[in-house]
């Protein structure tokens, strides 16, 4: 028993060993904030004094016009300038339901569980799904947390298209009650039950303005903040309301066109005192087209009314967090 218990004890020790070897250090030198890959669709949420970063990951080749990405990518940073890169804790062929496209995602936490919600084309039910993944570390790695897709194309039927069922966004509010948002031409959005990973009730949509997809969920002190993507390039635009169920108001414009990118997506954090805009851009992307994105950061300012302060996007990017 002692020579199994050594052995297993080296094999542990070895893994890990190989997954730190994996891990780098990322200096961030102005935006964009990763640049020896590109990232896209970003997503980020504050745990114990460090940031953590999820993306998808661009590897489009020069001659495709078309998004091509295959896993997801998770950073992690206590300065918002030194950032480590993780080994990638989730890919497409962990979903063994799912075909291909590891679209945009967000992570969150509840009760010591991580759970990771995901946008990607299923294998047998026609068009894009949202799965669920779940790990006991926010670096992973992740699993299959229901062996099949939480949403499916064929539960929304509001607007005849393939791919209105994209971008996840989960907020757990002050209740405990945590609610799923997501689409493209049309916002959704649903309870979910304590587990995290059955819906709790019907889907329901939101009546909002130019309405394209990736909506992003945040709550600041009594009010309740739905960004999006509109048009097509796509802006930033966000709306209000003192109810998760709204009524909406909106608010207008966030951000323009991010760049050599016609896809927009952002994250809003709070860290460490300040607020952070978090989207991609095309700006080092040298090969054409909108395939080959890049993760920015910079700072989001409230007004004394709650409203947002337009976003401006810089080179420089954000200085260190203390």
């Amino acid at each position: 028993m002692l020579y199994k218990f050594t052995l297993l004890s080296l094999i542990v020790v070895l893994c890990n060993l190989h997954a730190k070897a994996q891990e780098s250090i990322i200096i961030a030198k102005g935006n964009p904030v990763i640049t020896d890959k590109y990232t896209a669709d970003p997503a980020a949420f504050v745990y114990g004094d460090s940031v953590y970063l999820y993306t998808g990951h661009d590897v489009a080749p020069k001659s495709k016009n078309n998004y091509e990405m295959h896993e997801w990518l998770c950073y992690s940073s206590a300065d918002m300038i030194t950032w480590k890169a993780h080994p990638s804790p989730l890919n497409v062929k962990d979903f063994k339901w799912a075909k291909d496209d590891a679209w945009a995602s967000q992570v969150v936490e509840r009760d010591g569980k991580f759970y990771w919600y995901v946008a990607t084309e299923h294998a047998t039910i026609r068009g894009k799904s949202i799965g669920v993944a779940v790990a006991d570390n926010p670096r992973g790695p992740f699993k299959d947390a229901l062996g099949k897709a939480l949403i499916t194309n064929d539960m929304t039927t509001d607007v005849k298209i393939t791919w209105d069922d994209i971008d996840p966004s989960v907020i757990i509010d002050n209740d405990g009650q945590a609610y799923l948002f997501w689409g493209n031409q049309k916002c959704y959005y649903a309870k979910l039950k304590k587990n995290m990973i059955e819906l709790d009730g019907s889907i329901k949509t939101i009546n909002i303005p130019d309405f394209t997809e990736a909506p992003w969920i945040h709550k600041r002190k009594n009010w309740y903040y739905l960004s999006y993507a509109s048009g097509f390039p796509e802006k930033i635009v966000y709306a209000m309301s003192k109810n998760i169920n709204g009524p909406w108001e909106y608010k207008g414009i966030l951000n323009k066109i991010a760049g050599n990118s016609n896809t927009n997506h952002q994250a809003i954090i709070d860290f460490k005192g300040k607020s952070y805009f978090i989207y991609h851009n095309g700006s080092i992307n040298t090969d054409g087209g909108s395939y080959r994105r890049s993760v920015c950061i910079d700072y989001l300012h409230y007004n004394n009314d709650g409203t947002i302060k337009r976003i401006v996007m810089t080179s420089e990017g954000v200085k260190k967090a203390n």
